[in-house]
């Protein structure tokens, strides 16, 4: 049951550190100029990131629906962390890295 814990501790840190992280990039939309060279970066490593955070999870899923055919199954928690970490990895290290910047 520690692992149910632990998968309810990354959906909650994963939950703030993205309203966080959406919250501070608002922010800078507000303030700096959509063509700077701060933005555009800014904006290229948000699609960039989630989009391997996105490959990063399929492949989880895809290991997960070949153990199922050759009758290897995970425990839905194990598989729900595994499929989070991706972006909880992301989220919370953008957290950190936008919160320096204000």
């Amino acid at each position: 049951m520690f692992d149910v814990w632990k998968l309810g501790v990354m959906t909650f840190e994963l939950w703030t550190t993205s309203f966080n992280t959406i919250a501070m990039r608002h922010g800078l939309w507000q303030t700096q100029s959509p063509t700077s060279a701060r933005m555009l970066k800014e904006n290229q490593r948000m699609v960039t990131e989630k989009l391997e955070a996105g490959m990063e999870t399929g492949l989880v899923w895809q290991k997960a629906m070949l153990g199922m055919m050759f009758g290897q199954t995970t425990p839905w928690w194990v598989t729900s962390r595994r499929s989070m970490t991706p972006y909880h990895r992301r989220s919370s290290a953008n957290s950190r890295r936008l919160s320096r910047h204000h």
